[in-house]
């Protein structure tokens, strides 16, 4: 008996709460279009359509400095942060192997230039006595050609002569430009070896007052992007402080990762007032358009999609089994750029072809259709019957 009386309990309790559930259910369908349906007006004002996206802050030129001969670093003249001139001294590598292999080159020109002149001895001897014809004319070509010899002996000195100075100079390290020392990369003492690549020793950005971020669009995106267009940006550094930009550079080489292609974009920005460091991570907001007083509709309005009557839906889906499927759903973008706004029109649902263009994250422009300033269109429905996500759907078994 026990156990009777507690199932019948467990089924009141259920038959009533679906009952006061239908019950409300019903009441919330059943009350006045003025209570029941968000509305909104169509409008007129600004639509701005904004791109976003995330890149770094980089100097907008930034050289590399090396070196072309191998050697231990011996001196360091700047360091991190240094300000530096076009030519300035930054690093010096140990000389010694460079001012022994100048001075070996020294004693190979001086011993080809003696050679020289002992050719150039034997060659004018040995022309007088052929001249008196003392010695056969081909011991003068022999001379001839020992001189020729002596005077390349003395052009192959003098090149390696100048390849070891060129080399000596090339030990002291110099900057190629005038800006700040981003990074250095050596110490004293260590040794760089120039044999296959050549060894990175410092970064240098020529002007930090100016940088750019290398940010990275979606291809539905990138054909509203221009050079010169306005662009902001934050960066986490700075809270709620925004930076003013501009588009610099469509790069057209595209870049493919899972299918998915983008593109780069550059877009430059002021630093004069020196608060921007290079490698920060910039959350850019490009302006691809902008529409200024222009009539718009809600994006809200757009989104809307009427309650459907569970007869009709039933019925559409068994003639949509029986003879191939239909089109979109109400409010869908179609293949002619239209779209579907509601209005109410005494208490019932009105539906009314748009054409739109751009839109931001609250208006869509509003470019066709019959809908003037002032139209209340329906954003949604209270009663929770406004789109799919909100239908309600009792079913008893």
């Amino acid at each position: 008996m026990k156990i009777l009386s507690a199932k019948f309990l467990v089924t009141a309790v259920l038959i009533a709460a679906l009952g006061g559930g239908a019950w409300w259910w019903f009441q919330k369908s059943d009350a006045p279009p003025a209570d029941r349906w968000r509305l909104e007006a169509v409008d007129k004002g600004d639509v701005v359509q904004v791109v976003a996206a995330n890149g770094n802050l980089n100097p907008v030129t930034s050289v590399i400095v090396g070196t072309q001969v191998s050697g231990t670093i011996m001196r360091l003249h700047a360091d991190y942060n240094s300000l530096v001139k076009e030519g300035q001294l930054l690093a010096e590598l140990d000389p010694s192997l460079f001012d022994a292999a100048v001075a070996q080159s020294t004693a190979n020109v001086a011993s080809a230039q003696a050679g020289l002149r002992l050719a150039e001895s034997k060659e004018a001897r040995t022309r007088s006595l052929v001249g008196k014809g003392f010695i056969a004319v081909s011991e003068l070509d022999t001379a001839v050609k020992e001189l020729d010899a002596s005077r390349a002996q003395l052009d192959l000195a003098k090149a390696q002569l100048s390849r070891d100075q060129t080399n000596r100079r090339y030990s002291v390290i110099r900057s190629p430009i005038s800006g700040v020392v981003v990074a250095r990369n050596v110490e004293i003492g260590q040794t760089v070896a120039a044999s296959f690549n050549t060894p990175t020793l410092f970064t240098i950005a020529k002007d930090l007052a100016r940088m750019q971020i290398e940010t990275s669009i979606a291809e539905a995106d990138v054909g509203g992007i221009k050079e010169g267009q306005p662009a902001r940006f934050r960066v986490d550094a700075y809270p709620g402080q925004f930076f003013r930009g501009e588009v610099k550079q469509v790069r057209l080489n595209p870049t493919i990762q899972s299918n998915v292609v983008s593109y780069t974009v550059i877009v430059s920005a002021d630093n004069s007032q020196g608060q921007l460091k290079p490698g920060m991570t910039a959350f850019v907001q490009i302006t691809a358009n902008r529409r200024e007083g222009v009539l718009r509709v809600p994006n809200a309005a757009l989104r809307f999609r009427p309650p459907v009557d569970p007869a009709q839906a039933d019925k559409g889906a068994s003639k949509g089994a029986q003879g191939g499927g239909g089109g979109g759903g109400p409010g869908a973008r179609r293949g002619d750029g239209s779209q579907r706004v509601h209005k109410l029109v005494d208490g019932k649902l009105v539906p009314v072809t748009v054409k739109t263009g751009i839109s931001d994250a609250t208006y869509t422009e509003l470019i066709g259709g019959e809908l003037a300033e002032g139209d209340k269109l329906v954003t949604r429905d209270t009663a929770g019957q406004g789109g799919p996500s909100s239908q309600l759907r009792l079913r008893m078994f």
